[in-house]
């Protein structure tokens, strides 16, 4: 199993215009094949002191895969080239973290 931390930097003020669009293809990701977890997350404000500063246009996706291949897979998945097509204009970065556990 593979962990996957995609972090989505948007253009600024754009997130509201964003997640419909990560909302339809959510459920397209978690029917594929080898997709475990598929899940967005925002920023939330905190009094912990060690919190890293909230980035109001940035969305983390937190993904679990049962393998390389299969996350392979979903990086050429026909909806996600539609997906990259309709935010296009909204993304500026993407960045990927894939981990594996570490026991």
């Amino acid at each position: 199993m593979i962990h996957v931390l995609a972090t989505i930097d948007l253009q600024p003020g754009k997130r509201a215009e964003f997640l419909p669009h990560l909302a339809w293809v959510t459920p397209q990701v978690r029917a594929e094949a080898g997709c475990i977890e598929y899940g967005a997350a925002v920023d939330t404000p905190t009094p912990i002191p060690v919190q890293a500063a909230v980035r109001p246009d940035t969305v983390v996706v937190i993904e679990k895969w049962e393998s390389l291949a299969h996350l392979q897979a979903h990086l050429t998945a026909p909806h996600m080239g539609e997906y990259r097509t309709r935010v296009g204009g909204l993304v500026k970065g993407v960045s990927l973290q894939v981990l594996e556990p570490a026991g």
